[in-house]
């Protein structure tokens, strides 16, 4: 049902909110680029930060008029829902204690929304906010941003067409050094939330980074977690939240894994990397080389493959914007993400069907990953005792 006063024909870029973001803030920025990327989104209204002046500032850096820039993300949707060219999808940048609140606030008014990984804070609000999606309309995407990788996607298809046969052993890690010391104490924006349960939650590099490791794993290789055994550490003295993980995974097919968080790994900026190996063959992928997997089938040399080559598959290829040889990365694939979201919102809008090769992270990923992260601090108080996730 269209919502009352609004324009029920999509024509041209999908206008786009944003609730935080503002002056200072890093992953703001990053998806407003992603959005733009491939000029499917219009930037028309925020809510930007929680102090008026701050958000009003950001709105005004951003060109925005004054009467789009909000105080409050309530009194923003209200007031967006009922304008004729109001935003008909939002993008949710705040800290992890604050996705619940906007994003309800929207779905439950029509507005589709993009959201900023892992889904909220704790499990409690996560089921909340399943069961508003549920209820809505409108979609909910969440910016598992790294499944947006051209060669990921190849990973993926090559899993899901047997290449690999069975698969036995996934081992996925994500290494960081940018917490080997107490910046949190300093003063640090990102470090003072990121290292705050109130607002975090109860994981820290579980949450902010194995989240992300434990959604590609599961992306890549389809294969559903029976339990896992994890080991959580804060090496930083007087960290609330852990800064390192080590979490072994039993999934139901009988499959093995491990994963390894760290924000404490000394030399490492970003070194997230996935190894699958099966009885017919092994792949690996690193992010910091995001156009190269390896592909290793069992007896035969060892293969490289590379982006947008005649080797790879439409999985891959149809995310690729320029020819073989010159590299994507980051922001690419993150508005990959943005653009198979807007290829869904598009289809929506226009009441048809999107194409079968579409696909995005959306809410019952979000539950998983917060699952995943309550089951890790939930294992490694009991001594590592092996759980399951609490779905």
């Amino acid at each position: 049902m269209a919502i009352e006063g609004s324009d029920d024909k999509f024509s041209g870029r999908i206008r786009l909110g944003m609730v935080g973001g503002g002056r200072d803030a890093f992953i703001g920025a990053v998806h407003r680029i992603a959005a733009r990327l491939d000029d499917r989104y219009e930037l028309v209204a925020g809510c930007f930060s929680s102090t008026a002046e701050k958000s009003q500032a950001s709105g005004a850096d951003l060109g925005l008029p004054t009467d789009r820039v909000y105080d409050d993300y309530t009194a923003m949707a209200k007031r967006e829902a009922r304008l004729k060219t109001g935003i008909q999808a939002v993008a949710i940048v705040t800290p992890n204690h604050v996705h619940l609140g906007p994003a309800r606030e929207f779905l439950r008014r029509g507005i589709h929304v993009i959201c900023d990984k892992p889904l909220t804070a704790t499990l409690p609000d996560a089921r909340k906010l399943a069961k508003a999606a549920e209820k809505s309309d409108a979609l909910f995407v969440l910016t598992h941003n790294y499944t947006g990788y051209p060669m990921i996607r190849q990973a993926q298809a090559m899993v899901a067409a047997g290449e690999l046969g069975e698969i036995r052993v996934v081992q996925v890690e994500y290494p960081q050094d940018w917490l080997a010391e107490p910046l949190e104490g300093t003063g640090q924006k990102q470090a003072d939330w990121r290292t705050d349960p109130a607002r975090s939650g109860a994981g820290g590099s579980t949450g902010d980074i194995g989240t992300h490791a434990y959604h590609l794993a599961r992306f890549v290789t389809g294969l559903p977690l029976e339990a896992l055994s994890a080991d959580l550490q804060s090496f930083v003295e007087g960290r609330r939240v852990d800064d390192n993980a080590h979490v072994m995974l039993r999934f139901q097919s009988g499959a093995r894994g491990m994963l390894w968080s760290s924000q404490v790994a000394t030399g490492y900026d970003n070194r997230l990397r996935l190894r699958v190996f099966g009885s017919k063959g092994g792949i690996e992928w690193m992010q910091e080389d995001p156009n190269t997997l390896w592909y290793s089938p069992l007896g035969e040399p060892t293969r490289r493959l590379t982006r947008s080559g005649a080797h790879v598959g439409e999985a891959a290829n149809r995310l690729s914007r320029i020819p073989p040889g010159h590299p994507e990365g980051y922001l690419e694939g993150f508005a990959n993400i943005y653009s198979e979201a807007a290829d869904a919102i598009q289809a929506r809008l226009t009441g048809t069907t999107p194409d079968a090769a579409v696909a995005y992270p959306g809410i019952s990923d979000g539950l998983e990953g917060v699952a995943f992260v309550n089951a890790c601090v939930k294992s490694s108080a009991a001594n590592a005792k092996w759980t399951k996730l609490d779905l």
